[in-house]
């Protein structure tokens, strides 16, 4: 076992996959409540990167793999943006050969490997008791793993995406709607100097909340999502109409990542995938633009409309958390210790219709959570429906 003092019980923490605002208050939350409450914390750094980089051996040099949290720590990082303690999308059950540890070469020789048995090993000579993933679905889908394997696992939902199942918030959404209607308003006034069309590309791989929520906000006249393939014909006439009755002759369409054209698939901007298999996404907003360069005269009395597009990318996740973005996370860190307290795991924390909550960890790879088109998309004018909002969540559409 490693050289960490054992009080009532040991809590590890780690944070895995795109970072946010609100991970460190989380952080905090989590370590404020448990050293109070008699637990020692230790930090996983790096995601799952740190602990199955952990050598098992107690004049080894463990301090990239691993930190014993203090409240000077955390209160230092906690009101901060970004995860002090960083953050990979290292997947153990998918380990390649490449970066595989040096130390488990000789013993872990396949293309692809699980080397879960020495992650679990780690975590017994760390003498980890509890272990509380903050995550979005790959990370916590990792986490569940674990949970199957007999490690006592809480799970903390976190993504701007907003898409972990079983919530209705993921830490960092907020924020990133807040920063998406921000700069959204700010880049109006050069779309309306140049009388164009604004095309601006958000993140949401698989599910389109962080176009939809600042479309219906009014950040934007329309915008496309991945759960329904749109017409690019159909999408430039329309915001031809929204310049053409704009005072100021310009109109705004929000574009997540991974949305389509009718008849075409996802864009990546490359196809080296990360250990979940994911390519990365980026250029819809470039093929729209030129599209409507192409296509405005047809619906402006054959002139072309200027457009420009802008990709938000990393502004919208980057800097400080918002109020709810600090707020969430404390409450949700807090709940995670409630039901350490009481001896229960295998959970996922929650907020569901309103009010705080836990669910089955296993919600996470049970089903999807994506935009229900039906319900809250109109798809022959590519922007969310208004309609009735008593008795809806705080973020609208965000129930499965």
């Amino acid at each position: 076992m490693a050289n960490i003092k054992k009080t009532k019980g040991v809590i590890a923490i780690l944070t895995g996959g795109g970072d946010v605002p609100g991970l460190n208050p989380a952080i905090r939350a989590v370590t404020i409540r448990a050293i109070r409450e008699g637990y020692q914390v230790i930090g996983l750094r790096r995601g799952w990167a740190g602990i199955s980089e952990i050598i098992r051996d107690k004049k080894a040099d463990n301090s990239d793999n691993y930190q014993v949290l203090t409240e000077e720590i955390v209160n230092r990082a906690g009101r901060t943006g970004g995860t002090f303690l960083h953050t990979s999308r290292t997947r153990p059950s998918h380990m390649s050969k490449i970066n595989m540890p040096p130390h488990l070469r000789d013993k872990y020789k396949e293309d692809m490997n699980d080397i879960t048995p020495e992650v679990i090993k780690n975590l017994d000579w760390l003498g980890v008791d509890y272990l509380i993933p903050i995550g979005g679905d790959d990370t916590l889908s990792y986490g569940v793993r674990l949970y199957q394997e007999g490690v006592k696992v809480i799970a903390i939902p976190k993504t701007m995406d907003n898409d972990v199942p079983g919530t209705d918030y993921c830490i960092g959404f907020s924020t990133c709607v807040t920063r998406t209607i921000m700069l959204t308003n700010s880049l109006r006034t050069s779309a309306g100097s140049h009388e164009r069309i604004l095309v601006i590309e958000v993140f949401g791989r698989y599910a389109g909340f962080t176009a939809m929520l600042p479309a219906m906000a009014g950040a934007a006249n329309r915008c496309v999502i991945p759960e329904h393939k749109f017409e690019i014909e159909q999408l430039t006439e329309l915001l031809v109409q929204d310049r053409y009755v704009n005072p100021s002759r310009y109109s705004i369409v929000l574009v997540s990542e991974g949305a389509m054209f009718e008849g075409g698939e996802m864009i990546f901007e490359h196809q080296e995938r990360d250990a979940y298999g994911h390519a990365k996404l980026g250029g819809i907003s470039d093929l729209i633009l030129a599209k409507l360069k192409e296509l405005t005269p047809k619906f402006n009395n054959g002139k072309q409309i200027n457009a420009l597009n802008q990709k938000l990318g990393y502004l919208v996740r980057c800097g400080d958390p918002d109020a709810i973005d600090s707020i969430v996370p404390m409450a949700y860190g807090n709940l995670a210790l409630d039901m350490i307290l009481k001896g229960i795991h295998g959970r996922l924390v929650v907020l569901k219709d309103g009010r705080y909550d836990n669910m089955p960890i296993d919600v996470v790879t049970a089903t999807k959570k994506l935009v229900n088109v039906k319900e809250h998309y109109n798809t022959k004018r590519l922007r969310p429906h208004y309609r009735s909002f008593q008795q809806k969540p705080l973020f609208i559409m965000t129930s499965e």
